[in-house]
């Protein structure tokens, strides 16, 4: 597992290091988008309002705060269940060019044939770090689409050091969760096989002997008082 620093705009170079579970830490401009800007770029066909390419893309809903001065303050901002945008985000890569998305959880084939396809990668920000992920952010440099609701809206920031992300699909379209899932076969039928060991010793009647097939067609004899049965 390595460790790189990234910066935006991003290339497909800055990438080719990356392995699925590297960690990385992200400078520059981020643009968050939730279920309804993706179906709005990717269904309704709509233009997004700023040029995504090269940027970073955050499936997050963040809670602001207007300034008295007019300006939005990100008070937190905690990732969203990546795989609810799986359907869109092959689509959405290759129409906004995107290369770097950070969401919470795993995404599937389709996305990782994508970022193969397009040269991309899939990060992972842990769930539960909306305040600790908001100290990253230095300002808020625009909002749009605010007719979806604040969570849904593109919010334009700029971060320093966001991070640790976990990188879960790479350039190669290697895949992170098909790792998990191949780790827990493996593991289940290991625990499988031991807890079966377990039945069957706990099932086995007390206090008899595993019982004897000789030519006398011997029955078990009792441990606790010596008397056959």
């Amino acid at each position: 597992m390595k460790e790189h620093k990234i910066e935006t705009p991003i290339s497909v170079e800055d990438l080719a290091e990356i392995r699925v579970g590297d960690r990385i830490y992200l400078t520059g401009i981020v643009v968050t988008a939730r279920d309804l800007a993706h179906r709005r770029i990717v269904v309704e066909n709509l233009k997004p309002p700023i040029d995504l390419n090269g940027l970073a893309l955050f499936h997050a809903g963040p809670i602001v705060r207007r300034l008295r001065d007019g300006r939005w303050k990100i008070v937190s901002i905690g990732s969203t269940t990546s795989m609810r945008m799986e359907q869109y985000e092959d689509e959405f890569i290759h129409k906004t060019g995107v290369k770097l998305i950070i969401g919470k959880g795993f995404m599937g084939e389709k996305t990782a044939k994508a970022c193969k396809r397009y040269g991309a990668i899939v990060t992972l920000y842990p769930g539960g770090c909306a305040a600790l992920a908001s100290k990253s952010i230095r300002e808020v440099l625009g909002v749009y689409w605010l007719d979806l609701g604040i969570p849904e809206a593109l919010w334009v920031v700029r971060v320093e050091d966001f991070g640790p992300l976990t990188a879960t699909i790479d350039l190669r379209g290697e895949n992170l969760l098909n790792q998990r899932i191949k780790e827990i076969e493996s593991s289940r039928s290991s625990v499988t096989k031991t807890l079966k060991q377990e039945i069957k010793r706990i099932m086995r009647p007390a206090g008899f002997e595993p019982a004897t097939t000789g030519s006398g067609g011997q029955r078990p004899t009792r441990l606790d008082d010596g008397r056959s049965p």
